[in-house]
């Protein structure tokens, strides 16, 4: 299998590190405009990984690199993704991204026909949450007769956590912004709706040493679990876990227009404001050398053997000392990169544009996440 990574940043890095040290993988090639991050990934992921030099943004550059390839991890920012996934469907070649707008997730999907023409397998959002999230919820309701309510809680976080904000960068500041604006999509009584993000802010309690957190709406979790868990499903919802009080902080930035796209006049320029909160963000949240862990909770209640239970599967992951890959960085590129190699190896739904809680079985791919040492805990428990 060859298999060609786009974008050399942490989760680019991350994909090439794991798939490098996968069965079955013959060659690994890594394509980034940035050389000093190129030259990080190949020393990541060793001697069975190549770089290369590319300007992903031109519209000839991917056509070459995707003439090489029998698998393609798309780790560029999120609204890159669709054409790069129209170019695997045209080309027959497999593709999985980490996704996180779910508008753009629904594009790609209805590329099905040219994937079934050419033989590819499309997955979009294939991280963590959108991502590993799906595939856990899948395995928490298999079974049951019923289902009541689906309740996805995820998190990346600080281990030492540091005013303003009590957070620290460990992925792409687009993708860290675009959570926090428009609609998060649920389900309501069986039925697909809508509710604003950074709103219905709970607490939530992690065993120690993480403690106390919130959990609150954000965009992009639940990918397309609404649609296809519709009338399954009577209430579905995901919201992300930071440490508490930071929903109201960044409320305050979105209400203010700090959030915004438009630009605006300043000083004789046009500035977008949310372009300037995102190089502000990052010179805060940006630090080396923070250790980091991720809080992962899916519960699923209903009926199972006539009775009413609950199953949650829960995993707190942190910061590899070993290797230098932080628990965000292993918790969203290995779980797309064993998607990849199962649709690869056609231990998926087969050619086509597909939901990822539908194109791979859960259970093996949580096996194959265990073996990296993403273990989650599964209790089955009356109500």
């Amino acid at each position: 299998m060859r298999v060609l990574v786009l974008g050399a940043g942490l989760q680019g890095s991350a994909a090439a590190y794991d798939l490098a040290r996968s069965q079955g993988v013959a060659d690994v090639l890594v394509a980034d405009r940035d050389d000093s991050l190129l030259a990080a990934a190949v020393r990541l992921a060793g001697p069975a990984c190549r770089s290369r030099r590319v300007d992903l943004a031109a519209a000839a550059a991917l056509p070459p690199l995707l003439a090489d390839a029998d698998a393609c991890f798309s780790a560029l920012p999120y609204f890159m993704n669709e054409p790069v996934a129209a170019a695997c469907a045209g080309a027959g070649v497999h593709y999985v991204d980490l996704g996180g707008n779910t508008e753009i997730t629904r594009r790609i999907l209805a590329l099905d026909a040219e994937a079934r023409a050419s033989g590819a397998s499309l997955v979009p959002d294939c991280g963590l949450a959108p991502g590993l999230a799906q595939t856990v919820v899948m395995a928490a309701i298999e079974d049951f007769a019923t289902v009541d309510a689906v309740r996805i809680r995820v998190g990346g976080l600080p281990q030492a956590p540091r005013p303003p904000l009590d957070y620290a960068l460990f992925f792409s500041i687009h993708g860290l912004i675009n959570e926090y604006m428009g609609e998060a999509v649920v389900l309501r009584g069986g039925r697909v709706a809508t509710v604003p993000t950074l709103t219905e802010v709970e607490a939530i309690r992690f065993p120690e040493p993480v403690g106390d957190c919130e959990a609150f709406t954000t965009l992009g979790g639940t990918s397309t679990l609404p649609w296809s868990l519709a009338g399954r499903a009577r209430e579905l919802d995901y919201k992300t876990v930071r440490y508490p009080g930071h929903a109201a902080k960044i409320r305050l930035l979105k209400d203010l227009g700090f959030l915004d796209e438009t630009p605006v006049d300043l000083a004789g320029a046009r500035v977008s404001p949310r372009d300037l909160t995102g190089r502000l963000l990052e010179r805060v949240l940006a630090e080396d050398g923070v250790r980091d862990l991720v809080v992962f909770r899916v519960e699923a209640e209903g009926t199972l053997d006539g009775r009413r239970r609950r199953r949650r599967f829960e995993m707190i992951d942190r910061y590899d000392e070993a290797t230098g890959l932080s628990a965000m960085r292993r918790g969203t590129a290995f779980p797309a990169s064993v998607v990849l190699q199962m649709l690869a190896r056609g231990e998926g739904a087969g050619p086509g544009a597909h939901p990822l809680e539908t194109a791979v079985p859960a259970r093996p791919c949580l096996a194959a996440l265990a073996e990296r040492g993403l273990v989650l805990t599964e209790i089955l428990a009356d109500l």
